[in-house]
């Protein structure tokens, strides 16, 4: 952002050095990416599961995509670090919820407040649990669709 403000040869040189250290370290993070990839693969082969090896060959067919996690402040700076990206959704949501008025509801009145949306009932939690199909990949929670057919059959056969 400095070599925008200020387009010297000094800035522009330093911005070039921050590329080429980001073009190396996401290089770096592919090869090693990569490489867990091929193991993962030479393992799937030699216990013979089949059903792993194509998928896993099927999922590296799609574009590599580093994941980063930088959050914008408010002065416009960009964060990366854990605590500081912590801080400003914890700004940012204390700001929305000064703008609605949320510091007038007392703690008695949310606690007694009925919920926006109703619980599942055991019927529909059950029927969902049976619409899982169970060889897709996990998603965001990284929770395996078997692991959740078993628990929910524990659960409600109680």
């Amino acid at each position: 952002m400095q070599w925008l403000k200020d387009p010297s040869q000094s800035n522009v040189d330093n911005l070039d050095n921050v590329r080429c250290e980001a073009s190396r370290h996401f290089r770096n993070k592919m090869k090693e990416y990569l490489k867990g990839k091929i193991e993962e693969f030479e393992t799937y082969s030699k216990i013979k599961n089949i059903r792993g090896l194509y998928r896993g060959i099927n999922d590296l067919e799609k574009v590599y995509q580093p994941r980063t996690n930088i959050v914008i402040e408010e002065k416009g700076d960009l964060v990366a670090d854990t605590h500081s990206i912590l801080g400003r959704w914890r700004n940012y949501f204390s700001l929305l919820k000064n703008i609605h008025g949320a510091n007038d509801v007392s703690q008695t009145e949310l606690h007694t407040a009925e919920p926006l949306v109703t619980e599942p009932s055991t019927f529909e939690v059950e029927l969902a649990i049976e619409k899982l199909k169970s060889h897709k990949s996990p998603g965001i929670g990284q929770i395996p669709a078997k692991l959740i057919e078993v628990w929910g059959t524990e659960q409600f056969a109680a």
